[in-house]
């Protein structure tokens, strides 16, 4: 029966055949109309309607289209909203039995996809995909179709499509931010649709200028007429450079390559009407960006427009498509044209109003020309807008209005014959944007996505109309920088940013864009790690592989397999295994509880029968995937006295050249231990494997290595060569001979994974040693698995181990020589991420050195503790440290008592020079013993001791005494040198002495004054002050003075450069005294309040004039240590800061005084008073204010304004405590 159907098929099969044709139709718009024709073929045809070569279907618009099909004739109902021609086409196609069933057994299938791609405005690209297609058969073939934002795109001068040969592509010839976007290759075959996605991001080529923005985008003209088009464009983002302020629109005729600047100033929205086109010619354009730092690369040019009137462009192209077909105007015999109608404005914004209107009916046969009036609503007055150029278009663009007053437009037309009366005049109109800036998009939430790409969503901002899309911004935490991470508008408010650091923490922002820019930036989202989100990774483990048999005994299979390589985000609890003989269909369950392990043993087989089996592993989502079956497995017992295969191979810490090796022993020995292993590996692509370890590895070597039996025997492969691939596998060696070979690994690449990172060894700030390691691709689900000697750790007695994020450490409670060895860890459920480092004795010893450092801290000293005698007999006590923390603290113990700051005892800390010092006034014979510092930083303790006892106290004391003697000996007049005798060259004895007169020294708020004292003194006597035997002359610094019995020096905020020899010298008529102290001498202390109080460095003259109505600005420098407190003072007043007097403190150091619009009543004193702890100075500032018009001041040479010192404050004098 079947047979016989099949022929009387075969036998009435025929092709298509059109009996009715379609036929060409002109129709009003808005109406109706329907398309039929009459088909007939065995089997019933197939038929597809197709609109300018795009295929029709109902369901995307059907209120739009209707098709029907009855009895062979075929109708599609189309109903037109606008006045166009438009080409219906329909294609018909029967298939033979034999070809529906080719139709059934065909299959496609993607073999290879296109990614998220990165490229650059300018370059070149290719995405492509390549596919299984079967059967091959050109009738068959599926239709590849490219989409960028769901937009059919074809081939063109950007884009080149191909297909053939088991591969799409689509080329890009020259790459623009236009290009940007989601794209989506359709295969559409007979079975289906199947379709890959991916986007491409395009970033703005390199600015010609640096600063200068990024160039706009998708071009566009509308409303193109006879002498007049739209063109409209998207503003490019800004992230680091200075906002867009206008565009430059340029036009170039088609065939041409002269641009022209079409604006003379930028054009502040993304619209512009460009006039003064000629009429049939047609026009391409383009538009550059404008901001302070220049202008920007120009953007691809539109498509081409033609300078023509609608009605005859249409009217043109329809008789392209149509043959045989005519159309007959009809006009009245008319001479002048009647007048427009229908004037309205159709564009308004600040700076230009859009006039269209009708045409006149009847126009006549003659061209018409149009000219346009405007008036200022009120003034009463017209004026010809283009009284030197007629307009050919129903459009007009009108500039050069006053912003905010309204105008009134007419029209008139022309023609050879004359001019028609106005038009009826418009409503008022006033110029003004219709559209602004908008407001800026709500909250932002950002999630994780996979281990590059994070899902950001947004509020849309509360005014969305008119919006061209969205730009999103990121930034690393903490870096202040933002990137741009999409450079064309999207119009969703979810987008997915690709491209970033895994691991890495970044916060986003996204502003609106539309024709008047980019709106403020949103608030910046929640900062978020870079991490395959949990969605991804919370389910059941992949599958088990690499099903080996380990041992057979005649009644039972041992059997190995390896882990799945993702755990599902939960840890794997075990394994199930099923079983079949080979050719039954149906599968057994091996165990009905979880195997542990990746190692089992199979029982109750039949002898010489084959198996096959599959493994499927647990966790607490469920079940995954089961393995692939296992090759066919002969239960016979095994007898060879080789060994059998090793078992587990893993591959760990893959770097640029080397890898580590890691396998299980076998199960089945042999007749003889296992004496060794050889290592064999080759590359993909090659067929000889190489033998890593030209003899075999003897056993004991592993075992002496890591001095206990393991699980796992390792080996470090070297040598091999970066970016290539390879496998390998193991084989045992024993007296016998060598073994079966293990599993061949899976292929892997080496090459060292960016960001790789490696275990490092530390101490923390409690002294515990570590080890750690982090791991940017670690997610959620990733477990770090640490190990010693490459077996996990679980002694919780000696180790710790520590995991928070993608860092983990692990910690050694006790160590000691135990803990010496290979340390190793790897982290689940990323791409083989491992490493090891190696704990030998060396490295120990430095850990616990340091360690012990900071368990037991130590304060680093300069100098321990010494004595020096002083000029008065005191006897000061010193020892300095490295540095102190102000929270230090110390203390004095003499003879293990410990001594307080007081009258005997001054003592004082420098903490900032690391100074502690204590001076005995009086040291007697009471002060024999052991001096001892003690001083804690925190953790870090110190001490020093010095032991004055016998001969050495004794040395001290006598010194002390002698000191104290000389002092009080050169309080009064005294002897600088005793008497002497000496013999003269006449022979004659000369007894000679010296006296003098001491330079005494006297601490003023100044600084230091260094005095000596005589029986009287005026200025006309010859005297010199000398420093180190340089010559001092009177000045700021230093100055020079003396009284009525008293010559003296005053040295202002003396430094650690005025330390040295003092002389002073007066001339007599024959010969000179010199009185002389040292300041640089053991003891001599230059108080610090002097060097670090507060002052004025410089910057403010005493006297300043100027006239009314200008702004007066105060600015000097000051200087203290700590910081001085600054106030400013009016005829020795403080007033309030107000928007007529303003102050800054700039850096803590630059002070000014800000008067706007001086007045006669702002002259008086102005004093800035500079104060800290050690003290201060007042500088006093006179300002004379003279109106306009008024003589100015006599201006007298400018002098700086004296400061006024101010003591220190009572604390700062107080001895420092302990």
């Amino acid at each position: 029966m079947a047979l016989e159907r099949h022929i009387i098929e075969e036998r009435i099969s025929r092709a298509p055949e059109i009996l009715v044709r379609l036929r060409s139709h002109t129709v009003w718009e808005k109406m109706s109309v329907s398309l039929c024709f009459t088909v007939q073929g065995f089997p019933t045809p197939v038929v597809q309607w197709y609109k300018n070569e795009e295929l029709i279907s109902p369901a995307s618009d059907p209120t739009k289209y209707r098709i029907e099909s009855k009895y062979g004739v075929h109708v599609t109902t189309t109903f037109l909203n606008s006045i166009k021609s438009i080409l219906y086409q329909i294609q018909y196609k029967n298939h033979t039995k034999a070809e529906r069933e080719l139709l059934n057994l065909a299959h496609f299938s993607f073999l290879e996809k296109f990614g998220v791609t990165f490229a650059t405005e300018g370059e070149t690209l290719t995405l492509k995909c390549s596919m299984l297609i079967t059967p091959e058969l050109k009738r068959l073939r599926p239709r590849a179709e490219w989409y960028r934002d769901d937009v059919l795109i074809k081939d063109s001068k950007w884009t080149k499509l191909y297909f053939g040969e088991g591969q799409a592509a689509l080329s890009f010839t020259h790459l623009n931010k236009d290009d940007e976007g989601l794209y989506t290759l359709r295969m559409v075959s007979r079975g289906g649709i199947s379709e890959c996605s991916a986007y491409l991001f395009v970033r703005d080529a390199d600015a010609l200028i640096a600063g200068a923005p990024g160039a706009p985008m998708d071009v566009k003209c509308h409303d193109a007429n006879r002498d007049y088009v739209i063109v409209t464009w998207k503003p490019p983002n800004t992230t680091s450079e200075s906002p867009v302020i206008g565009y430059f629109v340029d036009k170039c005729e088609v065939g041409l390559e002269n641009w022209v600047q079409c604006n003379d100033a930028p054009i502040k929205v993304c619209k512009y009407p460009v006039t003064g086109l000629q009429e049939g010619r047609s026009y391409v354009f383009r538009v550059r960006a404008v901001n302070s730092a220049g202008i920007s690369r120009p953007s691809r040019a539109s498509e081409p427009v033609a300078a023509l009137d609608p009605v005859d462009l249409e009217r043109t192209q329809s008789s392209a498509w149509t043959e045989q077909k005519t159309f007959l105007y009809f006009y009245k015999n008319v001479q002048i044209p009647g007048p427009p109608t229908n004037v309205h404005a159709s564009e308004i914004s600040k700076t230009y109003v859009v006039l269209s209107w009708d045409p006149p009916v009847p126009r006549g046969r003659e061209p018409l020309t149009y000219f346009i009036e405007k008036s200022m609503v009120g003034s009463g007055s017209w004026q010809r807008v283009n009284a030197q150029v007629a307009v050919k278009s129903p459009r007009y663009a009108v500039f050069d209005l006053a912003e905010g007053k309204p105008y009134v437009f007419r029209v008139l037309s022309a023609n050879k014959n004359g001019i028609s009366d106005p038009s009826e005049i418009t409503e008022p109109i006033q110029p003004q944007d219709t559209i602004v800036l908008p407001s800026a998009p709500g909250q932002v939430v950002a999630t994780r996505n996979t281990k590059t790409s994070v899902v950001v969503q947004w509020d849309k901002p509360k005014h969305e109309e008119d919006l061209y899309g969205y730009y999103i911004d990121y930034s690393v935490v903490g870096s202040n920088h933002w990137e741009p991470s999409n450079h064309k508008p999207i119009k969703y408010n979810r987008f997915v940013v690709h491209g970033l650091e895994t691991g890495e923490q970044y916060v986003f922002r996204v502003k609106a864009a539309n024709a008047v820019g980019l709106s403020e930036n949103s608030q910046e989202s929640q900062a978020v790690t870079v991490q395959a989100a949990a969605y991804f990774l919370v389910a059941c483990p992949s599958y088990p592989h690499g099903i080996t048999l380990l041992n057979c005994d005649g009644h039972s299979m041992t059997l190995g397999w390896k882990a799945p390589t993702y755990s599902g985000g939960s840890p794997i609890l075990g394994y199930y295994m099923d079983k079949r003989e080979a050719n039954h269909q149906n599968w057994h369950e091996v165990n009905s509880s979880l195997i542990t392990q990746t190692i089992y043993t199979v029982e109750d087989l039949i002898e010489d029968a084959f198996y096959e089996f599959k493994v499927a592993a647990a966790n607490l989502v469920g079940i995954g995937q089961p393995s692939d079956p296992s090759e066919h497995f002969k239960c016979k017992a095994w007898t060879m006295p080789e060994p059998g295969p090793a078992y587990d191979l893993r591959i760990c810490e893959i770097r640029n050249t080397s890898l580590v090796l890691l396998w299980k022993a076998p199960v089945y020995e042999g007749k003889s231990p296992i004496t060794g292993y050889l290592v064999d590996y080759k590359e993909v692509d090659k067929e000889d494997w190489i033998t890593a370890n030209e003899k075999p590895t003897p056993k004991y070597v592993f075992e002496l290595f890591f001095k206990l039996a393991l699980p796992f025997i390792l080996f470090k492969v070297t040598d091999l060569h970066e970016g290539h691939t390879y496998v390998f596998k193991v084989r045992a060696v024993n007296d016998a001979g060598v073994g079966k070979s293990s599993e061949i690994s899976e292929p892997v690449l080496v090459e060292e994974r960016p960001g790789t990172k490696e275990i490092y060894s530390g101490v923390d700030d409690e002294g515990n040693i570590y080890l750690a390691f982090e791991c940017k691709e670690a997610t959620d689900a990733s477990h770090f698995a640490w190990g010693k000697s490459y077996e996990e750790i679980d002694d919780s007695h000696k180790f710790k181990i520590e995991t928070e994020g993608n860092h983990s450490k692990l910690y050694f409670k006790n160590p000691d020589k135990s803990d010496l060895g290979t340390y190793s860890i790897s982290v689940s459920d990323t791409d083989g991420v491992s490493s090891s480092f190696v704990m030998d004795d060396a490295e120990l010893e430095r850990l616990m050195a340091l360690s012990y450092e900071i368990r037991n801290p130590t304060i680093p000293l300069k100098s321990e503790l010494a004595y020096e005698v002083l000029d008065k007999g005191e006897v000061r006590f010193w020892i300095q440290a490295e540095s102190l923390s102000p929270d230090s603290t110390f203390r004095f113990v003499i003879n293990d008592k410990e001594v307080e700051n007081g009258e005997r005892h001054k003592i004082n800390c420098d903490r900032p020079n690391g100074i502690i010092e204590m001076v005995m006034e009086k040291f007697t014979i009471d002060n024999e013993g052991t001096y001892t510092v003690q001083i804690q930083d925190g953790k870090a303790k110190n001490q020093s001791s010095l032991v004055l006892i016998g001969d050495a106290f004794k040395k001290v004391l006598a010194e002390s005494e002698l000191q104290r003697k000389e002092f009080l000996r050169k309080q009064g007049p005294h002897f600088s040198e005793f008497l002497y005798w000496e013999v003269t060259d006449e022979c004659e004895v000369l007894l000679s002495c010296k006296s003098a007169s001491p330079l005494k020294i006297l601490c003023t708020e100044e600084g230091i004054r260094l005095q000596c004292f005589l029986k009287y003194y005026n200025e006309e006597m010859k005297v010199s002050w000398c420093h180190r035997e340089s010559k001092i002359s009177s000045g700021e610094k230093m100055k020079i003075g003396g009284g009525d019995d008293v010559a003296w020096l005053q040295i202002t905020e003396p430094t650690e450069k005025d330390k040295g020899n003092y002389t002073f010298e007066i001339f007599g008529a024959k010969e000179s005294y010199k009185r002389t102290l040292d300041l640089s001498g053991q003891g001599m202390f230059i108080r610090s309040d002097f060097y670090y109080r507060g002052k004025v460095i410089g910057g403010l003259p005493d006297v300043v004039t100027i006239m009314d109505g200008k702004t007066l600005n105060l600015t000097c420098t000051v200087f203290g240590n700590p910081d001085p407190e600054v106030v400013w003072f009016k005829n020795d007043k403080a007033f309030e800061i107000d928007e007529h007097y303003s102050f800054k403190l700039e850096q803590g150091k630059y002070a000014s005084l800000t008067i706007k619009g001086v007045t006669s009543e702002d002259s008086g004193k102005y004093s800035i008073h500079v104060k800290n702890k050690h003290g201060g100075e007042t500088v006093d500032v006179t300002v004379s204010v003279y109106r306009h018009g008024e003589k100015m001041p006599e201006i007298k040479p400018g002098q700086l304004a004296k400061p006024r010192p101010i003591p220190p404050s009572e604390e700062a004098l107080k001895p420092e405590d302990k």
